[in-house]
């Protein structure tokens, strides 16, 4: 069994160990976590999360550990993770924030981890992974990044069109929920449109998953554009992705291609909205309603993901392939 460390207990810190709990990884186990901030905030915040509701089971702070349904998880408190011993962890989720640079993300590494999976992009990465997109090049890496929970909903559904009938071009904008990153009310942020209140506007802005696109599919880099509004919802975003086939499709072609699916691309023939979508497992759940196909041959594909709770459910899955 896999022995598996959590660092930082955020949002993605603590889907992780939700989904790990809940969705049942059995060959992974957790076996500590580590987070700047006071245990039984950390405990509490886990118990009760404002998108997934109250924790089904039991978790209490004890005596310096996370007790989750009588399983004692060490919980540490480091600014630096490199200052532990992690010399017994097969791999290390990093899930800071902060791994950008090669100093942060070797700490792990240099605590005694096998190998280190970063919860977002990363320039010190070896390899930037996206599970049903890109995963054949995973070997031997020490550091790996899982992209961006967007990325990880359009490489396999881009993956997908072009292997089956060719991808010219296109279009995707992501309809994503506000994050952390931005303010509850008006507030310098650097960028003028993101520095509004997340909760009042629709804010048109960038998504880094045009750039990690081109990395982690670079037989396509430059065919696909990308940009994001993010809207007022806590939770579910969606991909909204227009393209030029170099075969001529038809609806049912696509419904047929898309139904096949299993796994990380799933489907829906149900009229929902975002917040049915919630704490779905797969990386992107396409609504087969919304496809659409112009007479002149343009395609149109709509899907749900949960940016929280598929993307860690892809963390897990690929610590899983990391450690086998």
């Amino acid at each position: 069994m896999a022995r598996i460390f959590i660092n930082g207990f955020g949002r993605i810190g603590r889907t992780l160990l939700r989904a790990w709990a809940t969705e049942k990884w059995s060959d992974l186990e957790i076996v500590g976590i580590n987070d700047i901030a006071d245990g039984d905030l950390c405990a509490h915040l886990f118990a009760y999360d404002s998108v997934f509701g109250p924790y089904p089971g039991q978790a209490d702070f004890v005596n310096g550990a996370l007790v989750l349904d009588g399983k004692t998880i060490p919980l540490h408190r480091t600014d630096d993770v490199g200052n532990l011993d992690l010399t017994d962890v097969d791999i290390l989720l990093e899930c800071t924030g902060k791994a950008d640079s090669s100093e942060i993300a070797n700490r792990g590494l240099q605590a005694g981890a096998d190998r280190v999976l970063i919860s977002g992009p990363s320039g010190a990465a070896e390899l930037t992974m996206v599970l049903g997109a890109n995963d054949h090049r995973l070997a031997d890496q020490k550091i790996v990044s899982n992209a961006s929970c967007t990325t990880n909903a359009l490489a396999p559904l881009v993956r997908l069109l072009d292997d089956t009938w060719g991808l010219q071009t296109g279009w995707m904008t992501t309809i994503h929920c506000y994050t952390g990153s931005q303010p509850t009310i008006d507030a310098p942020r650097g960028d003028m449109m993101r520095s509004r209140a997340a909760g009042l506007s629709m804010v048109p802005t960038t998504t880094s998953a045009q750039r990690l696109l081109n990395e982690v599919l670079p037989d396509i880099a430059g065919r696909i554009e990308a940009a994001a509004v993010r809207v007022p919802v806590a939770s579910v975003s969606a991909v909204d992705l227009t393209v030029t086939l170099d075969k001529h499709v038809s609806l049912e072609d696509v419904h047929a291609c898309l139904r096949a699916q299993i796994g990380v691309i799933g489907h829906t023939d149900k009229p929902l909205v975002s917040s049915d979508l919630r704490a779905r497992p797969e990386s992107l759940i396409v609504s087969l309603p919304e496809t659409r196909v112009t007479a002149g041959g343009l395609v149109r594909v709509f899907g749900w993901y949960d940016n929280e709770w598929g993307f860690s459910c892809r963390m897990l899955d690929v610590a899983k392939i990391m450690t086998t």
